[in-house]
């Protein structure tokens, strides 16, 4: 074990798996949100990859939208996502003093709050089957008041 920073131990990484990638798949995802809040798409994704053949690798999430934004969140208590959005409200107020208002007052808090979170993920894929961690899921967060079609692009590559 090795001193970190602080005050914690930090152990050496161990191999999972190594080799060359010799598979790879690209899908697209359309999710119809009803407007603002967060929709789980874990299961599309987890599907996605069992389906690829992909046993080792890495899953990616890209969300095409600059006003919707993808996280991994706790999946066990809806309560989590609406302190969440209190948040993003306090960091990013609906009816602030912005320039940019022509697409209406909930756009340009959108497109602060797609900054603050995130258009990319990328998960590990082990034993083909994605490598998240008891409580997580992978959620599209609508930023926006109305509902939208937004579009997800989903890849796997590994071995």
């Amino acid at each position: 074990m090795r001193q970190g920073r602080g005050h914690g131990s930090i152990g050496r990484v161990e191999t999972l798996a190594a080799g060359p990638v010799t598979r790879q798949a690209t899908g697209r995802l359309t999710i119809a949100t009803p407007g603002q809040g967060f929709t789980d798409f874990t299961g599309a994704v987890a599907e996605f990859v069992r389906d690829s053949g992909v046993t080792a690798g890495l899953a990616h999430v890209f969300c095409r939208h600059t006003s919707a934004s993808l996280t991994i969140q706790e999946n066990a208590d809806p309560d989590v996502q609406t302190d969440l959005l209190t948040a993003l409200d306090g960091l990013a107020p609906r009816h602030g003093a912005y320039v940019h208002g022509a697409e209406g007052p909930d756009d340009m808090p959108a497109h602060i709050r797609t900054m603050l979170s995130d258009s990319g993920l990328v998960v590990p894929v082990a034993g083909g089957r994605l490598a998240l961690g008891t409580w997580q899921g992978i959620y599209l967060i609508e930023h926006r008041d109305r509902p939208h079609r937004r579009e997800i692009l989903v890849g796997v590559m590994g071995s």
